[in-house]
């Protein structure tokens, strides 16, 4: 059993002995270390942004985040099932001081995290998490007194608002992708990605057979979208004679293709594919991180583009991205971040370029 602190959140296997284990305690102890990061002169509101992928322990560690806050003094935008992209576009449409989402991404059900966003929607840095592991460690702790706690604002409609801003990117083409009558499989490992990427495809016209889209944290497989972790979905392609196979993560950042054959695209090329649609449309830079392959660089010099690598760590994607202007960029796990939308890690809108 385990419980990590790192610059990104905190993470950790559900249950144990408090700081052993990701236990109550511990969720209430690192939710308010953020609380009083984002009470720094920077940040003009004290509205918080929170929601969770469908594992099963997620109710509960959201319930203990959203209470925490409110202990606090926060009002706090309860998004309920979501996706992490989902939660970041949602920090900036409510500007808000930031968010946090409750997932573990691609680990196994026993697992759970707290991810961390700044007033931006975007993921921490090395300083901003190092602030808040120190904050964790602070016992002189005051919490909001009875007529200054804070409430809890319900808003269930966002991924729904998400799919909405990806429909009127010009690059997103509804009338042509209906028009060639796409027959799609998602597996969606039985979390939030099966309310998003249905949803969004349904509303570009393509037929959607879903394989494991049931939001309910019962991962029918190991969640990361590997190879070995696969055969369901490629022998559901062949027999239901799809164009397409689409696989996300718990929590909707990761994606990753099978071809119409039931074979594997390979993560490492969904940033590739669709930096080439892109680069095709509009010239202009690409940013990947030090472990992706050479692809990219590849894609980006046909174009007449520039190539700019990163370290490992979407903050540092992101940070490379806004220093050269990059177009499109992201990792080789199958994570696309299109500037024009967002600074995240995005299977939506990679589903939607794609």
């Amino acid at each position: 059993m385990t419980l990590i602190k790192s610059i990104s959140g905190i993470r950790g296997t559900i249950g144990g002995k408090p700081g052993e284990n990701l236990t109550p305690l511990d969720i209430v102890k690192f939710t308010t270390a953020y609380g009083q990061w984002v009470r720094s002169p920077k940040n003009t509101n004290e509205k918080i942004v929170v929601g969770r992928d469908a594992r099963i322990s997620g109710k509960m560690v959201q319930e203990l985040v959203m209470n925490t806050l409110v202990g606090m003094g926060f009002e706090v935008i309860d998004l309920g099932l979501s996706t992490t992209p989902t939660v970041e576009m949602a920090v900036q449409m409510e500007a808000a001081s930031g968010g946090i989402i409750v997932t573990a991404s691609h680990n196994p059900k026993q697992w759970n995290a707290l991810k961390l966003l700044n007033e931006e929607g975007e993921f921490l840095d090395a300083e901003e998490g190092e602030e808040i592991i120190q904050l964790s460690e602070r016992t002189d702790i005051a919490y909001a007194e009875v007529d200054e706690l804070g409430s809890i604002q319900p808003k269930k409609d966002y991924i729904d608002c998400h799919i909405e801003r990806i429909l009127e990117l010009k690059w997103v083409d509804a009338h042509r992708i209906k028009a060639a009558g796409y027959k799609v499989v998602v597996d969606a490992v039985n979390s939030t990605g099966g309310i998003a990427i249905p949803s969004l495809l349904r509303k570009l016209g393509v037929e959607v057979v879903e394989l494991y889209c049931e939001p309910n944290g019962d991962f029918p497989h190991d969640p990361e979208p590997l190879e070995k972790n696969l055969s369901a979905i490629f022998k559901k392609v062949v027999q239901e004679d799809a164009d397409l196979g689409i696989v996300v993560d718990p929590d909707v950042d990761r994606l990753a293709f099978i071809d119409e054959n039931g074979k594997m695209f390979g993560e490492e090329y969904t940033l590739v594919a669709v930096a080439d649609y892109i680069l095709g449309k509009q010239k202009g830079n690409t940013v990947s991180n030090l472990s992706s392959s050479r692809a990219l660089r590849d894609v980006t010099e046909k174009h007449g583009g520039h190539y700019y690598a990163s370290a490992v760590g979407e903050v540092n994607v992101v940070k490379r991205m806004k220093e050269t202007q990059a177009v499109i960029g992201g990792e080789g796990n199958g994570g696309i971040i299109f500037p024009e939308l967002h600074y995240g890690r995005d299977s939506l809108v990679g589903t939607a370029l794609f």
